[in-house]
């Protein structure tokens, strides 16, 4: 069992930037990859970003990718997201999620789930 915590989000302007963090209880992180993912009111939760269990590899969707940035601390067990240059189109509920069996876009294969941290983006 994982529990994943989100923090870091909040009320920001268009052009501006946040870090979100995703705290995991687990002392064997590095056995999980992390995704982080987004999901805005009526729409499908989406893909944003994520990281193999060593931080060697990183996948971006192309919405976000030079705009974000997806990082870990194995040694403080969290993840976080680097979000610069935010759109009013990056306002969603932001989640991380773990998955043992490595990296994808997909969300069914990710087995744990955090709460969710609201980013709202302001034009």
């Amino acid at each position: 069992q994982v529990q994943l915590v989100e923090s870091g989000g909040g009320l920001v302007q268009a052009g501006g930037s946040l870090r979100l963090s995703c705290a995991a209880s687990r002392r064997t992180f590095t056995n999980y990859a992390m995704g982080w993912f987004r999901q805005a009111p009526g729409k499908e939760r989406e893909f944003v970003a994520c990281i193999t269990g060593g931080g060697g590899r990183t996948t971006y969707a192309d919405s976000v990718k030079g705009r974000v940035t997806i990082f870990r601390d194995n040694a403080k067990n969290t993840v976080y997201l680097q979000m610069n240059s935010l759109k009013p189109e990056d306002t969603a509920v932001y989640y991380c999620a773990a998955n043992p069996g490595g990296t994808s876009r997909y969300p069914t294969l990710y087995e744990y789930w955090g709460q969710g941290t609201q980013v709202t983006v302001s034009s």
